[in-house]
């Protein structure tokens, strides 16, 4: 099946377009659970394996943040590789945040590192950075095209200084929207049987008007949605660039990250039973409400 297809597939099946994201943050992983992460990355390997174990209950997709593994050198490099196998094997999809963007060679390099097989991490998609210009995303299309892969493009992205680019009138249109329509013609590259297009646009969802624009602009491209939850948007901002069809609204997946691996229940539990309620309640939570936005 292509990446397209597939995740598709797992958000009908799930019922939710969740994505769940793994982000090590070294001062919130509860040190009396898992060990002090700042001194031993095995700390970083459990916490992210049992948020893991716990995601597949309740999602389809999984998102590491390359570079908190990367903050602890080689060790977490390979822990972001353990942790992405762990999830393809548990039959999740990984979207590796690794927002990798460079020319010619090296971005071919990157495209294997992140796409390709072992030694790379053989993701099912990876983030990438469009500002260097088209030909720098070629080697990871293409990749993805022969391997049946994902890749996200940053387009209008979440953080509050977006707008500092993002925003630039370029022939009476923001740039954004200039870089999506670069990326239209591509989407049929890695459109699947679904209709649906693995070319993905990221498109925050504090910036709901902006995404229901870009939804004219890529009207097969699924979309990663981050600035759920933590940054403050809400689940009918997160699928506002979502599309209406029989089974409601869909298009993509939201991503939350802390508020579903550090919810204060889970910061102050005792024990590991007390942790994994906690953290269950928070994607089931998730899940739900976002379950809710696409169906009204």
């Amino acid at each position: 099946m292509s990446f397209a297809d597939r995740l598709i597939d797992a958000v009908r099946t799930k019922n939710t377009p969740l994505c769940i994201g793994i982000d090590p943050f070294v001062d919130k992983i509860p040190t009396a659970l898992f060990g002090n992460a700042r001194e031993d990355t095995s700390a970083v390997l459990k916490f992210s394996a049992s948020i893991i174990d716990l995601a597949r209950e309740y999602s389809g997709v999984v998102k590491p943040q390359l570079g908190l593994f990367e903050q602890f050198g080689e060790m977490g490099y390979a822990t972001a590789r353990l942790i992405t196998e762990q999830a393809r094997a548990a039959s999740l999809i990984v979207i590796l945040d690794a927002k990798r963007g460079d020319i010619g060679t090296t971005a071919e390099g990157y495209a294997r590192a992140t796409l390709g097989p072992s030694p790379g991490f053989d993701a099912d998609c990876v983030t990438i950075n469009p500002y260097l210009g088209l030909d720098t995303l070629e080697p990871f299309i293409a990749t993805a095209q022969a391997n049946a892969k994902g890749v996200a493009i940053l387009v209008r992205t979440s953080n509050p200084g977006a707008g500092d680019v993002q925003d630039l009138q370029v022939g009476g249109a923001p740039v954004w929207r200039r870089v999506a329509e670069m990326l239209s013609p591509q989407q049929a590259r890695l459109q699947g049987a679904s209709g649906w297009s693995g070319l993905m646009a990221v498109a925050g969802a504090t910036y709901p008007e902006e995404a229901r624009m870009l939804r004219d602009a890529l009207p097969h491209s699924l979309f990663l949605v981050p600035g759920y939850g933590a940054q403050g948007a809400s689940a009918a901002d997160a699928v506002s660039g979502f599309v209406k069809t029989p089974r409601g609204l869909e298009g993509g997946v939201v991503s939350s990250s802390r508020a579903v691996s550090y919810p204060p229940a889970a910061q102050s539990a005792a024990n590991m039973n007390e942790w994994r309620a906690a953290i269950r309640e928070a994607m089931a939570g998730a899940a739900a409400e976002l379950r809710a936005a696409c169906a009204a």
